[in-house]
């Protein structure tokens, strides 16, 4: 009873303090009183948090608070260009709720340093983002608007070939060659078209250049360049090329890192951009010379083995398939033809020498029941043979086990993927035709397609190439030719319109090597993967064929004879050696 008594006390002790106070003798609660309503609500709380209602006041109180991870970047945000409203995405963080756009509002105001949100792992595009600058039309489509006749070939209307972003015209089924769907008459020069169109359609562009893991610059450097590859000044080569460069270094997405994460194709051969002085005599541009390009990373249809920013990449073929089934048919026709020549050359001789490699081929092939000779604009048995014909190149090529490919007008030759593309192994005379060129997209393990015959026994005439090809037993020509049918999907562009492409192409295969480049440069270990000379870039092993004898490294070096073989699978870098003694 002293408890309650007390309790009593102090209440009336209460009201006599407060009937002193101006506001009267209202009674006021005790210091008890408000230690026990205060418990009951504490009580109260915690009842209704535990069987509270989902998504209710008691959830919002009682819910775990929302990391920082969770929230999106400002980078993801997209604006919609048509309502000027930004487009957020949603972001879900493990264990919680999608957040709303207050609630996002909310979380970030809570702290003034929010640390870089990291990408969730549903995004597809980490890391394969690309920027593409859109540069001014005077760079690329204005180009294509005057493709008449001496415009942008000085004596051919170029007008058919830039139709269907780059690829030419449909090619109809001629006889049987082209089943299908995917054939167009294509220009070996219109790859900067090509490129471009499939770059427009990649799934994974960026409008913000700090996502990007490379820039693409969209400049027509290859046709921009054939325009005034014959009489004219270097003031006229060069003066969209440098209007180009200008309008680059300029950009803020440029100064960033210098241009060393920027890349271009220019469609021809490096030589054509590497003009060695300011004389109107000498062949070219000089843009692949400039500092501001040499940063870059360049991708044309051939290199030079000293440069450290140029790769090459195939030339365009007919075939620019939609989808991975029309890869898969042509395949699978390929396996089933019947090859009736053992090898095979399209071509034409070169005027000036009979003592080159060319002209022992033709010498050879004309001699030989086993070869077919397209000889281009030459007269046949009666009928001219016209190398522009595709329908025509391509019957030659799919009848043969084995195709020769000597250099072009410089080392490398469109011949070379016309014959892969018709399943027919292509023979080499210098590694830097094809080994030390598309080191991207051709195996390290040469011989697994290819033979290499080296250049000089051949053009001396020591060398009978009917003979070196005959003894490479049946069941291996089945293999090689197994392996090159492989290589298709890597060295074909797939048509830039599709969508739904489902395999690797050529495209995918140089868009793969120069984000990897550029990865390493940002990470201070370098350029990536680079040439540096022959030595270099032949890796692997490879071929070596010498009317049945080979040199190994080794021997080479202490300048012993030639062991007698009759197949011989070297290192390549002992071929190269070999090579080098025979040239």
């Amino acid at each position: 009873m002293k408890s309650s008594t007390t309790f009593a006390v102090e209440i009336q002790q209460d009201a006599v303090d407060a009937a002193d106070k101006p506001d009267g003798g209202v009674p006021r609660p005790s210091r008890v009183r408000h230690l026990a309503l205060l418990t009951a609500t504490f009580c109260a709380l915690v009842f209704y948090a535990h069987y509270g209602v989902p998504g209710s006041m008691a959830s919002a109180l009682f819910k775990p608070p929302v990391t920082v991870s969770s929230l999106p970047s400002l980078a993801s945000i997209t604006i919609d260009q048509n309502s000027g409203r930004a487009e957020q995405p949603v972001m879900v963080s493990e264990g919680h709720a999608p957040l709303t756009p207050q609630a996002t509002v909310l979380q970030a105001t809570r702290s003034t340093a929010v640390p870089a949100p990291t990408r969730t792992p549903s995004d597809h595009c980490d890391g394969r983002y690309i920027y593409m600058y859109d540069m001014p039309p005077r760079f690329n489509v204005d180009l294509l608007r005057d493709c008449g006749k001496g415009r942008l070939h000085p004596w051919l209307d170029m007008c058919p070939y830039v139709a269907n972003d780059g690829m030419g015209q449909p090619l109809a089924d001629d006889g049987g060659v082209f089943p299908g769907r995917g054939w167009y008459s294509t220009d070996q020069f219109m790859l900067d078209l090509i490129f471009h169109a499939r770059m427009k359609r990649y799934e994974c562009l960026t409008k913000d250049p700090s996502l990007a893991a490379a820039v693409f610059v969209p400049f027509y450097a290859g046709l921009e360049s054939g325009r005034y590859l014959y009489n004219y000044s270097i003031s006229t080569r060069d003066a969209l090329q440098l209007d180009a460069i200008d309008w680059l270094v300029r950009r803020p997405e440029w100064r960033a890192m210098g241009g060393r994460d920027h890349f271009l194709v220019a469609g021809r051969t490096t030589w054509e951009f590497r003009r060695e002085a300011d004389v109107d005599e000498l062949w070219g541009t000089k843009l692949l010379t400039y500092p501001a390009v040499e940063n870059m990373t360049a991708f044309v249809l051939e290199t030079s083995p000293l440069t450290r920013s140029n790769f090459a990449v195939p030339y365009p073929t007919y075939f620019h398939p939609e989808a991975a089934a029309d890869v898969l048919a042509w395949q699978e026709r390929l396996r089933k033809v019947r090859r009736r020549w053992l090898f095979s050359f399209a071509g034409a001789p070169r005027p000036g020498s009979k003592k080159t490699v060319r002209a022992q081929i033709i010498r050879q092939c004309r001699a030989s029941s086993l070869c077919n000779l397209f000889h281009c604009g030459g007269v046949i048995g009666g009928g001219a043979a016209d190398c522009n014909s595709p329908a025509g190149v391509m019957r030659v090529f799919e009848t043969s086990d084995f195709c020769l490919e000597p250099r072009g007008d410089t080392a490398t030759r469109r011949s070379t993927f016309d014959a892969i593309l018709a399943g027919c192994i292509p023979v080499f005379f210098h590694p830097g035709s094809a080994y030390t060129q598309y080191t991207l997209h051709f195996p390290r393990d040469h011989g697994r397609y290819s033979v290499l015959i080296p250049h000089a026994g051949v053009a001396a005439g020591n060398v009978s190439m009917e003979e070196t090809l005959r003894k490479i037993p049946p069941e291996e020509v089945r293999r090689m030719r197994e392996e090159v049918v492989r290589l298709i999907p890597r060295v074909v562009y797939a048509d830039p319109r599709s969508r739904r492409v489902g395999f690797r192409d050529a495209f995918d295969v140089a868009l793969e090597a120069v984000i990897g480049r550029v990865a390493k440069r940002r990470r201070g270990g370098g350029p990536g993967p680079e040439k540096g000379g022959y030595a270099r870039g032949l890796q692997g092993r490879v071929r070596c064929r010498a009317g049945g004898r080979h040199r190994s490294g080794g021997e080479a070096a202490a300048g012993r004879a030639p062991r007698p073989v009759e197949v011989a699978l070297v290192a390549i870098d002992g071929c190269a050696r070999y090579c080098a003694v025979l040239n």
